[in-house]
């Protein structure tokens, strides 16, 4: 890493909270404003299942690869040139007309999630040490985590009363203050070691990999289960996932580093993060469901989670400083705990108006509790069990996770939603999109519970 003998400032957080936001805050917001959209573009709603999920997805392919770079050309110069990508995918949709320049925008903002996510936690690694890291990782998950919760109050605000093109003019504005707030925040990558080839290979199977799998759940219903194009696109992922883990096996290298798996408090901690995310599909059959089964304008379904943006915005702190006492284990469980039972209330859709809308707003709260205690001893296992010559590439790994966990967690839902809602109704499809739900959820408990060691974070509580 380059010497220097800076230490972060809240300035420098500050900026990279803004920056972290373009993407949770506003891309995101989409989930939040569907019905808004479909109507004025004249889009299907495959092709904004499509939109929705495209951002995440584009995210999860090239973050890893985008983190590498990262720690090779430096972090603060991918960072800029990730808030720059930003700027012109939120243009391309605030000039969108139809389909097309909507789609290209939404990938470009998963481009730039994939340079400033790895390369920010970087950069709060290389300048904080300690519980001044704890504390800067904390108000990095507030822009993530917290960004993700309050989309829906901010996005169906904007949608309903100054049109949902808004979201992205303020995604620009954010941006632009970002680039400002860290232009001061000195470079950081790590030593050359003479290895600078990069995995072209990898990535090309990953990408095509990734792509057959996103197209395969999202399409699948429309094109037919047992179609032969549906065949085709299981069969390409199931071998590009061979091919790629042998490939990528052992090469110094690698797209992905299978190296970093062997520490398991990093591993417990990104398969838990990656699982957590796929519950985001909550936030789309929620908010969907209420819009069309009960009648909620965007603004109205934001309301209701404004529960899950305080509580998630209030627990992160919370979860810093449990994480002090005892480590990081049963903060990620009780979080875990928490958003399972949340996302389960908001499948009862038997209940009437008032009784289900008290029950959505309780989830919802529930819901961010749980993510909230999660989220700081999460970060702090990935990062602090990473070296420092791969950080990028270790925080790239486990923001893949989220992105890719986001991208096929709504995909599902999205799927799991339309299909029955085509068949039984939205009441039948909005539980069965929920269920999804609490299968991910599960997972995520089951698998904290069995790969994070007990001792995870308690090497640095003081």
């Amino acid at each position: 890493m380059l010497e220097t003998t800076y230490k972060g400032t809240n300035k420098m957080i500050t900026g990279i909270v803004f920056g972290v936001l373009t993407f949770w805050l506003f891309a995101q917001a989409m989930v939040n404003v569907v019905p808004a959209i479909q109507q004025d573009l004249g889009v299907s709603m495959g092709t904004l299942n499509i939109a929705i999920s495209l951002t995440a997805l584009f995210s999860g392919i090239f973050i890893v690869a985008a983190g590498g770079l990262a720690d090779k050309m430096g972090r603060k110069k991918i960072t800029n040139f990730g808030l720059i990508l930003s700027i012109i995918g939120s243009l391309c949709i605030v000039l969108a007309n139809g389909a097309t320049l909507l789609i290209i925008g939404r990938i470009i903002q998963g481009i730039s999630a994939a340079c400033i996510m790895p390369s920010t936690i970087a950069l709060m690694k290389a300048y904080f040490e300690g519980a001044d890291r704890q504390r800067a990782l904390s108000f990095w998950s507030i822009g993530s985590w917290g960004g993700s919760g309050f989309c829906s109050l901010f996005g169906g605000a904007i949608a309903t009363y100054m049109g949902w093109k808004w979201i992205f003019i303020f995604s620009i504005i954010f941006a632009i203050l970002a680039l400002w707030l860290i232009k001061d925040t000195p470079e950081s990558k790590a030593k050359d070691t003479g290895n600078s080839k990069f995995d072209i290979k990898g990535l090309i199977i990953f990408i095509i990999t990734m792509l057959a799998l996103n197209i395969f759940i999202t399409q699948g219903a429309e094109i037919g289960w047992t179609n032969w194009i549906t065949i085709v696109l299981v069969v390409v992922t199931i071998i590009g996932a061979i091919i790629f883990v042998k490939v990528e096996n052992g090469r110094s290298n690698a797209l992905i580093d299978f190296g970093l798996f062997k520490n398991a408090p990093y591993t417990g901690a990104t398969v838990s993060n990656f699982l957590l995310n796929a519950v985001a599909g909550t936030l789309v059959v929620a908010n969907t469901y209420v819009q069309e089964g009960r009648g909620f304008t965007s603004f109205q379904s934001g309301m209701l989670s404004i529960g899950y943006l305080i509580a998630v915005l209030g627990m992160i702190r919370v979860g810093e400083k449990i994480l002090q006492k005892i480590g990081a284990k049963k903060p990620m469980l009780w979080g875990a705990v928490l958003t399972l039972i949340g996302v389960g209330v908001m499948g009862l859709t038997f209940l009437p108006d008032v009784a289900y809308t008290i029950v959505v707003f309780i989830g919802f709260a529930l819901f961010g509790l749980g993510l909230g205690l999660y989220a700081t001893p999460s970060t702090d296992t990935a990062v602090s069990n990473a070296p420092d010559d791969k950080i990028g590439a270790a925080s790239g790994i486990y923001k893949m996770a989220s992105s890719l966990g986001s991208a096929f967690g709504v995909a599902i839902s999205a799927t799991v939603y339309a299909m029955i809602a085509d068949k039984s109704g939205v009441d039948a499809a909005a539980t069965g999109g929920i269920i999804a739900n609490v299968i991910f959820a599960i997972i995520a408990l089951l698998s904290i519970l069995f790969m994070v060691p007990n001792n995870a974070g308690k090497s640095e509580v003081k």
